[in-house]
């Protein structure tokens, strides 16, 4: 079984061709393929099948083997491979077509350069932001999300937060994602700790996409005109989210940013 490694801004992922649909894994596989130290090493693992009246289908599963949630770095990586795979758009209009867990998306290259492109993915729409408080929020991007407002981004403590937060009862029994967020100089800065993965990730697509709508909320850019356009800095990359915004409703969102080729891995 032949897998390829793909990060997005530093989330990474082990992404294999399974059209022909002979791939089958159970969560203690995944959980032991994503081992960093007994296994290959990994965030998450997705499979690229097939779909009727899709250019492909993407199947995403945490490093624990838990799945049926979307992954926006996931989602830039797997039109990346699409692409390394010669996939073409079947619309012929230049622009992917693929269901995940939470519902077709749409997604197109922007630039490529070596084994590095990057995507511009299509995120589903957003119509329920709950405010917690002044500084909290709770939404779903496509995975269910908490974000807080916090100073002192660099040195806070995401994990022991993080973790404290993805298992408070008010998210329970499915659990959130939590991301700490601090806007400096007009750019959202976000750092994640992910359920599943259950550590801090480099960063988090839907996470970065759930942080710059509550960021627009916590009324950080209200000087901006539609379609707004974010710019966000996870830890070792830059982003940027856009979205059109009215009646309580959150449309067009888009998240932009890298899907970088690693390598292949070969299993037996």
């Amino acid at each position: 079984m032949k897998f390829m490694k793909y990060h997005g801004a530093g989330n990474d992922f082990l992404l294999a061709d399974n059209r022909d649909g002979s791939i089958s894994l159970d969560a203690a596989r995944i959980a032991a393929i994503c081992d960093r130290h007994t296994g290959f090493g990994a965030d998450g693992i997705m499979l690229l099948g097939s779909c009727e009246g899709y250019d492909f289908s993407m199947d995403y599963y945490n490093s624990d083997g838990s799945g049926g949630m979307m992954c926006g770095n996931g989602g830039r990586c797997i039109v990346a491979f699409a692409r390394d795979l010669g996939i073409t758009p079947a619309a012929g209009d230049g622009r992917y077509r693929f269901v995940a867990a939470d519902g077709p998306h749409e997604a197109s290259l922007v630039s490529e350069s070596g084994l590095s492109k990057v995507v511009s993915l299509g995120m589903k729409d957003v119509s329920v932001v709950d405010r917690l408080s002044e500084n909290e929020f709770f939404l779903d991007t496509g995975t269910r999300h908490y974000v807080r407002f916090v100073e002192g981004l660099a040195s806070y403590d995401v994990v022991g937060e993080g973790r404290a937060a993805r298992n408070e009862a008010r998210f329970a029994p499915v659990g959130a994602n939590a991301n700490f967020v601090e806007v400096s100089g007009g750019v959202v800065n976000v750092r994640t700790y992910e359920k599943g993965v259950e550590d801090e990730t480099l960063a988090c697509g839907t996470g970065i996409v759930a942080s710059a709508i509550a960021s627009f909320l916590h009324g950080d850019f209200d000087e901006l005109e539609t379609p707004f356009v974010i710019p966000v800095r996870a830890r070792i990359s830059d982003l940027q989210v856009s979205f059109e915004y009215s009646s309580g409703t959150f449309r067009r969102v888009t998240l932009i940013g890298p899907a970088t080729r690693v390598g292949a891995v070969e299993l037996s």
